[in-house]
């Protein structure tokens, strides 16, 4: 609260009733000052109560949609058209939702709000102050009042800048914050995409081993044919037994993966895992493996531009001005204090008196302030190093850790071509009567071998591809107008 400095004159002292006999003005201008207070008081903030149950935020996130109004119509704002209930949900639909839903980007977005009110206060300008302190002297003779009313007004004035360094100090602050908001950002579409593969490749693995189990049960079946025609030993049929064995087990593990899966993406949405009951998801975004986040250009600019390493510089600048502030704090403020003192009657008189107040800055010169804020910013300094070679690091990790992946996937790829043809190759014989079944049945269980292998490797892949876009945090993977989506209350907008 700001209340309106009051004014400086008779007139106030006369309005609190402290004068038993005044000029006859007096009265009619008591309502000039009780009109400033109400004024004041007028534009003050009252507190409302704002209750959290535990009971209603739980039903609020169980009652969450991917259907409901609001959300559609945030999807829509963001130009991505809004799946029907039979309609596949792909990646980027998938990432507005956790915008919207997402907790944790709440939570960031009211760091940011704190930070920016923090602005206000560091804007303020300090506001005067009134002091009455009357008296009474019953040694004053005859009819005059033994009432005096001495009033004085304390106006701070600060001197060397110190509210505009205060003022920069806030907008890093504010600015470190607004970094934070967008670093979250990209956390939130990181676990979202972790999540979606997780899901594409338990429900790949699963329809690779389904067919294992039908091809290797199937030469069971030839090799037990061969067993009774006496032409096959009881060990190789107990070793095919075993592999299918081996083959269920993965598949039941593909099939709990996918599930797990479903529950990890309902996390990083928002939303309880009952709403993705009926959904379908699509993996078309899974389906290549793109070079541009590799180029030396996407490298520099995420060493300069990720939220971390910008945040962590706002922190500098932040540093920076408080320094400056403390620096300003060795020149003292001055209080200006005009007073009047007040008494009618004959044995009375009227003084006005203008005071000036002034802190002698002779035991200290704000030493030790300053040697702290100068401490911090060589600290914010070595943070943001620390934080760029971070970026660093990982920036290059990722970077070979995909270049090893698209190595391995080419080598997985050749593999799974070379049993291909072979398999090819082994039905020809067959069709010409130089080849058994069995040996078909047995290059079809290594080529579903194959593909396992090259699955493997595509996640791989794909999961190194995921730690790059989230090391260079690059607009080729998030558009500048989805990271300013997320980072206002979807929620709040669309009320």
């Amino acid at each position: 609260m700001s209340p309106s400095p009051l004014p400086h004159s008779t007139e106030g002292v006369e309005s609190l009733g402290w004068a038993r006999r005044g000029s006859r003005w007096a009265g009619r201008r008591v309502r000039v000052p009780i009109a400033f207070v109400s004024l004041s008081l007028a534009g003050c903030a009252h507190y409302q109560e704002f209750p959290l149950s535990p009971q209603s935020t739980a039903t609020s996130v169980e009652g969450r949609s991917l259907q409901s109004e609001p959300l559609r119509d945030f999807l829509e704002a963001n130009h991505v058209s809004v799946p029907r209930p039979k309609d596949e949900w792909n990646l980027k639909q998938l990432t507005l939702v956790a915008f919207y839903y997402q907790p944790a980007l709440a939570e960031a977005r009211a760091q940011l709000l704190a930070a920016q009110a923090a602005q206000l206060s560091a804007g303020a300008r300090p506001n005067p102050s009134l002091t009455l302190t009357p008296g009474y002297d019953s040694g004053i003779p005859g009819s005059s009042s033994p009432w005096i009313v001495p009033l004085a007004v304390d106006v701070p004035i600060e001197t060397a800048g110190k509210r505009g360094y205060r003022e920069a100090r806030a907008l890093h602050a504010s600015e470190s914050a607004r970094w934070g908001v967008v670093g979250a950002v990209w956390q939130v579409r990181s676990r979202v995409r972790a999540a979606l593969l997780e899901l594409y490749a338990g429900h790949e693995a699963e329809s690779i081993l389904a067919h294992q189990e039908e091809v290797q049960d199937k030469v069971i079946r030839l090799l037990e044919g061969q067993h009774a025609a006496g032409l096959m030993s009881g060990y190789d049929i107990t070793q095919a037994r075993v592999t299918l064995d081996n083959t269920r087990v993965a598949r039941e593990q593909a099939a709990a993966q996918y599930h797990q899966a479903r529950v990890q993406l309902a996390g990083a949405l928002g939303v309880p895992v009952q709403t993705l009951a009926n959904c379908v998801f699509s993996f078309a975004d899974f389906a290549g493996l793109p070079r541009q986040l590799t180029l030396p250009e996407i490298r520099r600019n995420a060493l300069l531009n990720r939220a971390d390493v910008r945040g962590a510089l706002a922190d500098y600048g932040a540093s920076q001005s408080a320094l400056q502030l403390e620096i300003a704090n060795q020149y003292p403020d001055v209080h200006l204090g005009p007073g009047y003192s007040w008494n009618t009657g004959s044995a009375g008189d009227s003084e006005w008196a203008l005071g000036v107040t002034l802190t002698l800055p002779v035991v200290n010169r704000n030493e030790g302030p300053i040697a702290e804020a100068k401490a911090r910013r060589e600290l914010a300094a070595a943070h943001f190093l620390t934080v760029q070679s971070q970026a660093l690091n990982e920036i290059d990790g990722a970077l070979a850790a995909y270049s090893s992946a698209l190595q391995q996937v080419a080598a997985a790829e050749g593999l799974q071509e070379s049993l291909r043809k072979r398999l090819d190759s082994v039905r020809a014989q067959v069709q010409a009567g130089g080849a058994e079944p069995l040996t078909v049945a047995s290059a079809e269980a290594e080529s579903g071998a194959g593909a396992q292998s090259r699955l493997d490797a595509l996640v791989k892949a794909q999961q190194a591809l995921g730690q790059l876009e989230d090391a260079v945090q690059s607009p080729l993977t998030l558009s500048q107008d989805e990271v300013g989506a997320a980072a206002l209350d979807p929620q709040k907008a669309a009320k």
